[in-house]
């Protein structure tokens, strides 16, 4: 399915690709490590959305205005495009269409016992926290301490989901994700 979703989406890859080139100076690809499956670290892929070496600046992005962003980072991370390169790790293995979003190492490195179990399956592109957390961005933008409040409140929770998701996932759970989605991109 990943292949040929990056064959059907090749045309978008192109105008997204010369739209990130006319924009700002960088490569058109941001290469991040990943935790996946098994603990194991991978290279997710994504279309950059900021201005190169912004991430050594911090990882939380907060507010739809971090001045990181470049101006068609922004509209790529409005309509989640800077996602569709993931098709790439997924069919390398590395992730799968639904599953518990791939977090950096720094914050794995902060999970309980218990929550390390996310890692027990593959990372995916979406998942039911991603639709929870949209908002994500905004949420941080309003806390005094973004990054207390994403490691006190945002990641445990969206680790508690995910979990239920380990737990629980089925195939036409799975369908009835991607599908809800699409439609929350849609509706935003």
């Amino acid at each position: 399915m990943s292949g040929l979703g990056l064959v059907f989406l090749s045309p978008v890859f192109l105008a997204i690709a010369i739209w990130i080139k006319f924009d700002s100076p960088g490569p058109v690809f941001y290469r991040q490590v990943r935790v996946g499956r098994n603990n194991k670290d991978f290279k997710l892929f994504k279309f950059r959305s900021m201005r190169v070496g912004s991430d050594k600046k911090g990882l939380i992005t907060v507010g739809g205005h971090d001045p990181r962003v470049t101006r068609s980072g922004y509209y790529i991370r409005k309509y989640k495009l800077d996602e569709l390169p993931q098709l790439i790790n997924v069919f390398l293995g590395d992730m799968s269409l639904v599953g518990p979003r791939p977090e950096v190492r720094k914050y794995v490195d902060m999970y309980t016992m218990e929550q390390l179990h996310v890692l027990d399956v593959r990372p995916g592109i979406t998942d039911m926290a991603s639709i929870c957390y949209r908002n994500e961005n905004e949420l941080l933008a309003q806390a005094s301490d973004p990054e207390m409040y994403y490691l006190n409140v945002v990641m445990p929770d969206k680790l508690r989901i995910n979990l239920e998701y380990v737990k629980s996932h089925t195939f036409f759970g799975d369908c009835r994700l991607i599908l809800k989605t699409f439609i929350t991109i849609i509706k935003d």
